[in-house]
């Protein structure tokens, strides 16, 4: 007798937005300034592809790029800001390096988890790119970046933690 698990589509979408997340915070880490913006971008609707096809809408990559855009301006100017900075501030030898690898990673990852969450609740009301109502979606967008930067970071603690006992123990067994 075979079993099989129904997984529902709001599941298997949530659990793309999960694969990407990670995606997009290495993207912050492009060195080059601006070009990993572009790097997170083309994750965020690699993402929303995935995300449509689970649903049967089609996908249209220059209306997932009008969206995401707009969808920024939800997050308030700061936000934003503070993203943008991240990539800038790479240009700065050294120390900006290091600056722009510890903002905008978070920035990413919780603007790729926002996205992806607005749609999945989009898709999941019988919503298609066409009819997306970007106004009306910058207020959940907003909640959820806030909610995706814990989530993030809560996510880097975690992995931190593992790469500081992994080399821990790399330390021990070599005797340093």
């Amino acid at each position: 007798m075979s079993k099989t698990i129904a997984i529902s589509k709001q599941a298997a979408a949530e659990a793309v937005v999960n694969k990407y997340i990670p995606w997009s915070m290495g993207a912050g880490f492009v060195p080059v300034p601006l070009a990993d913006i572009a790097a997170i971008t083309g994750v965020q609707l690699k993402m929303l592809a995935e995300i449509s096809k689970i649903y049967g809408v089609e996908f249209s990559e220059n209306r997932g790029k009008s969206i995401v855009f707009s969808l920024l301006g939800g997050v308030g100017s700061l936000s934003i800001a503070a993203g943008v900075f991240g990539s800038v501030v790479k240009a700065i030898p050294g120390f900006g390096s290091m600056l722009g690898a510890a903002t905008l990673p978070v920035v990413a990852g919780g603007i790729t988890y926002a996205t992806g969450k607005v749609f999945i609740q989009h898709f999941e009301s019988g919503g298609t790119f066409l009819n997306f109502d970007s106004l009306e979606a910058k207020k959940v967008f907003a909640e959820k970046f806030e909610e995706g930067k814990k989530e993030v970071s809560a996510l880097a603690s975690k992995v931190d933690g593992k790469l500081n006992q992994a080399v821990a123990t790399v330390d021990q067994a070599v005797g340093l």
